[in-house]
């Protein structure tokens, strides 16, 4: 299985080579449909590439990227055996029994995808293609100067996402910057994945060019803060970072203790006093109960009777 634009957010420039390699020792390629957003109308599998491509509609045509991912069939022509198969079918018996409780995959999704391949047409889908390569760019070359691309192609571009590396900071991670984006009104992009201390920002066709600004100011405003930390001039524990997000309960409390003020914990960019989304909760513990489980049955005592 190859991904194709790979999940670092370049063009693999030996995806002809490894695909003519596997064929050549008679196997099979199939392509993960998951980054079709940077292929649609410009390139398609073909006999010196992939053979199959398994779509992701849900991810890649019209729905939001990173929101689950029900892949549709291969080829069962030529993916043999090795096809998903299903109960309810006896099309291909599968030696192994069972692998997809639906044998036609998720008809109701792929009815979606359909509908805004028609309405889209072969101009709408090549220019969404484009623009989200585009778009990937454009971000990448605006925080390039605050936070490193961790991969490019040999001319320096990206394909439709780019990974921005803070793993460099001694002070601040990346958990830190995901948490300080919802103060500034953004769920984070995909963290640490598929680099640890990462982000991996997949802008898509969707994003206009002033959310995308929006969304660079508010990024190139929390390297401001990091600055801020690892030069000295605000504590390295009691911060904008560590302590978002922030919430409007926390803010309007009687006792507030920490060294910055509320004014820049809320509103840390001007825009935000007109559009502010204010998060429900604090920061939690996030993976310490699941390396810290705790049973909550009651003990055998209750039982003695």
């Amino acid at each position: 299985m190859i991904t194709y634009p790979s999940t670092h957010g370049v063009f693999e420039e030996g995806i002809r080579e490894i695909c003519a390699l596997v064929h050549g020792a008679g196997g099979q390629v199939y392509m993960d449909g998951a980054n079709m957003n940077a292929q649609v109308g410009l390139d398609l599998p073909g006999p010196n590439r992939s053979r199959r491509l398994p779509p992701q509609p849900a991810q890649d045509l019209l729905h939001p990227p990173r929101r689950g991912r029900p892949g549709g069939r291969a080829d069962r022509r030529r993916a043999g055996t090795w096809s998903p198969t299903s109960r309810a079918t006896r099309l291909l018996e599968s030696p192994e029994g069972a692998v997809s409780s639906a044998p036609w995959g998720s008809a109701s999704i792929c009815t979606i995808s359909w509908m805004y391949i028609r309405m889209m047409g072969d101009a709408g889908l090549r220019q969404a293609t484009e623009t989200a390569i585009l778009n990937a760019n454009y971000v990448a070359a605006r925080l390039k100067d605050h936070f490193p691309v961790l991969y490019t192609g040999k001319n320096g571009l990206v394909a439709h996402e780019c990974i921005i590396d803070l793993r460099n900071h001694q002070h601040v991670g990346v958990e830190d910057v995901a948490k300080r984006l919802i103060d500034y009104g953004y769920h984070a992009p995909t963290m640490s994945w598929p680099v640890a201390g990462t982000l991996m920002i997949e802008p898509t066709e969707s994003e206009c060019k002033s959310e995308l600004d929006r969304f660079c100011d508010a990024m190139i405003a929390i390297h401001g803060e990091i600055q801020e930390v690892e030069e000295g001039r605000i504590d390295p524990t009691d911060n904008p970072l560590k302590n978002a997000p922030h919430t409007a309960a926390s803010l309007l409390a009687d006792d507030w203790a920490h060294a910055y003020t509320r004014e820049q914990a809320a509103y840390p960019l001007p825009y935000l006093r007109e559009h502010k989304y204010w998060p429900p909760v604090g920061r939690v513990d996030n993976v310490h109960g699941d390396r810290n489980l705790v049973c909550s049955c009651a003990g055998m005592e209750e039982y003695a009777s």
